[in-house]
């Protein structure tokens, strides 16, 4: 059978059949982690968000499968690379989007503490510094916003009628939107698109009015958690945010 493949990983592959779009992973993936990127997907699908409809959950050649409705358009990421001269205009709606995520409340997701913990429990870096980043995450306001904890202009798509879907919500959890915003502040930066994430971040907090120092004091917890996914050449830099002062943190964007 001829599939239209539009994307394909390590993990993933991902294809299109008329308007259903299959989310196919390979063997070696936990079936747990596959049901829960299913239920988060339809946590969120209940909160009125335009996103793609989950469908089924099911096998495709003996792999699990999610298959979610087809959205027809371009990625914010394609229309920023497409048109360089709306870059202003395209992230400030993409942080209207967000922000209209971050608005919603999904008390059924985990807890992005609860993840933060977890995740530099994990880590390989010494006892002291977990400590001092556990205390860092249990001193954070406690908040409820839907996070959608990868959020970057890929994962936004702009459909023919130009109507915004998000998609990916496998990382989604309740907590504070400073560190969703400072997670797309990383991720563009791991991209190597630091303008664009100084862009991005003046934007957010403009709009939001949430303060740089909020959202950048999260960068350290943020890149602890990053660097378990052991992402060779991500590393280095990774640990090196990690690390980072106060007032260095505050010269990431400059």
């Amino acid at each position: 059978m001829d599939r239209n493949v539009i994307t394909a990983s390590k993990d993933t592959t991902v294809f299109v059949e008329g308007d259903r779009c299959f989310k196919v992973f390979e063997s070696e993936t936990d079936k747990a982690t596959i049901l829960s990127e299913a239920l988060n997907q339809a946590l969120v699908e209940g909160t009125g968000l335009n996103i793609p409809r989950l469908l089924e959950v099911t096998t495709v050649d003996g792999k699990w499968t999610i298959v979610s409705q087809f959205i027809h358009g371009k990625t914010m990421a394609e229309l920023l690379d497409q048109y360089p001269e709306r870059e202003a205009e395209l992230i400030s709606r993409f942080v209207e989007i967000q922000m209209d995520v971050q608005a919603k409340r999904c008390p059924l997701l985990t807890k992005h503490r609860d993840k933060m913990n977890r995740k530099i429990s994990e880590t390989d870096l010494s006892a002291t510094l977990r400590y001092d980043l556990h205390n860092r995450i249990e001193s954070t306001p406690r908040h409820n916003d839907l996070c959608h904890g990868d959020l970057d202009p890929s994962n936004v798509i702009i459909s023919d009628n130009d109507e915004a879907y998000i998609i990916d919500w496998s990382h989604a959890t309740q907590g504070n939107r400073e560190a969703d915003a400072a997670r797309t502040f990383l991720l563009f930066l791991l991209d190597g698109k630091k303008e664009k994430a100084k862009k991005y971040l003046e934007t957010f907090c403009d709009a939001s009015g949430c303060s740089r120092k909020d959202i950048l004091g999260w960068i350290p917890i943020l890149a602890a958690s990053q660097s378990v996914k052991g992402i060779r050449h991500q590393k280095d830099f990774l640990h090196s945010l990690i690390y980072l002062k106060e007032d260095e943190l505050e010269a990431l964007d400059e």
